[in-house]
């Protein structure tokens, strides 16, 4: 579906956890009717246990509160939050609970990847920050480098309506009959401030590629920069195409990308793209300083997403994500500014005649993982037609290693 872009909104950047969370709380704080809160990852930490705190003194005030947790993700969050926030009247289910051994199926790997909070119909927060501890991470990856954005306006509506039906379906896939929803939010703020901004999500039955088609809607309507900061990057050929296509018209691409990971496949994968990358005169960088979460972009110093989606065959054809689209020239500039500034304090530029000193086995190594990846995808069902590029299309596809 074409993304439905509502004026009238107020948004504010958030960088990190630093200044999500203290917002986040505030605004659990000020509830009075219902909040939903759906997280990837709901950490047994400091800010975990702050947030639980908040959300069990927001139920005894009466607020009925909702919390969706996703069952790999949160794996542990039955044991460590589900019986405190039972007994304070918090309602708390589980997004496909992992039983046993994971094995490597489609439903399986379909997570709920998103991380959004709607509160009263008034305020929500959307972007890639779980509950989660900045600096709960490896001494060397910390702090989380990250985005979130508060939101106010007319976009409430297609938030509220997402979590809401997200609460709905996952009720009746665990038979909580009795978390049925007796009442909802009807009073939205009509309008807040001047921004235009659109919500998208995706999932398997309206919205397959709605966050895919939006980006690639505006990389094709990129005239001079796009900016991408994402923390695992392995695109699909259409997407690779409309790079392509955008840096012959000479716009200037530059994607920012982990330098640490906790996902080291996913890693080596992106990494055998570097190559095609750079030929294509797109620049590359690796955020070496802490451990960058970001999915963010900026087109044209004008168009700006921020969310859960990654850009790879994950996020983009299995999960369920969330991304806030705005189409506003000072949003959109302040994230420029940030991502920039991030580039400048912890970055390093990929540059061709370090790839090309690389030893054979390395690239080898960078080879074989983008096969392995490349397998994954289509043991899960998805092959060539959703994402894999075919052998006779030029793409953003890995160099041998010879090469």
């Amino acid at each position: 579906m074409t993304a439905e872009f509502l004026p009238g909104n107020r948004l504010a950047l958030l960088n990190s956890g630093a200044q999500y969370f203290p917002a986040l709380l505030a605004e659990i704080e000020a509830a009075e009717a219902e909040i939903y809160l759906e997280s990837y990852i709901f950490a047994d930490d400091e800010v975990g246990h702050a947030v639980a705190s908040a959300l069990c003194q927001a139920a005894a005030r009466g607020v009925q509160v909702n919390v969706t947790v996703d069952g790999f993700g949160g794996r542990n969050f039955a044991t460590d939050f589900m019986p405190r926030l039972a007994e304070s009247g918090v309602r708390a289910m589980i997004y496909r609970p992992e039983i046993g051994r994971f094995r490597l199926r489609r439903h399986r790997l379909r997570r709920l990847h998103r991380k959004l909070v709607v509160i009263d119909g008034r305020v929500a927060f959307v972007g890639g920050i779980n509950i989660i501890d900045d600096d709960n991470a490896p001494a060397d990856m910390r702090p989380r480098y990250d985005y979130a954005v508060r939101l106010e306006g007319p976009v409430l509506r297609q938030m509220h309506h997402a979590a809401r039906r997200m609460w709905e379906i996952v009720a009746w896939v665990n038979f909580k009959h009795r978390f049925r929803l007796e009442r909802a939010v009807t009073t939205f703020c009509d309008e807040a401030g001047h921004q235009a901004a659109a919500f998208l999500i995706r999932d398997n039955i309206r919205h397959r590629h709605d966050i895919l088609n939006a980006y690639l809607d505006a990389i094709a309507s990129a005239q001079r920069e796009i900016l991408i900061a994402n923390a695992y990057f392995l695109p699909g050929v259409r997407f690779g195409r409309a790079l392509q296509a955008a840096a012959r018209r000479g716009v200037r691409i530059t994607v920012l990308l982990q330098g640490k990971t906790d996902h080291p496949l996913l890693r080596f994968a992106t990494q055998a793209l570097y190559a095609a990358a750079l030929e294509n005169s797109i620049r590359v960088f690796e955020y070496e300083k802490s451990f960058m979460h970001a999915k963010v972009a900026v087109v044209d110093g004008y168009w700006a997403t921020v969310g859960s989606s990654n850009i790879d065959p994950f996020s983009l054809l299995i999960a369920k994500e969330a991304n806030l689209v705005v189409r506003d020239a000072g949003f959109a500039g302040e994230l420029q500014r940030s991502i920039h500034d991030a580039m400048a304090d912890g970055a390093r530029e990929m540059l061709p005649e370090e790839l090309s000193r690389q030893p054979f086995h390395s690239k080898l190594l960078r080879w074989l993982a983008y096969g392995v990846v490349r397998l994954l995808v289509g043991l899960t069902g998805y092959g060539p037609k959703h994402w894999q590029a075919d052998e006779e299309t030029p793409g953003l596809t890995a160099d041998s290693p010879a090469e």
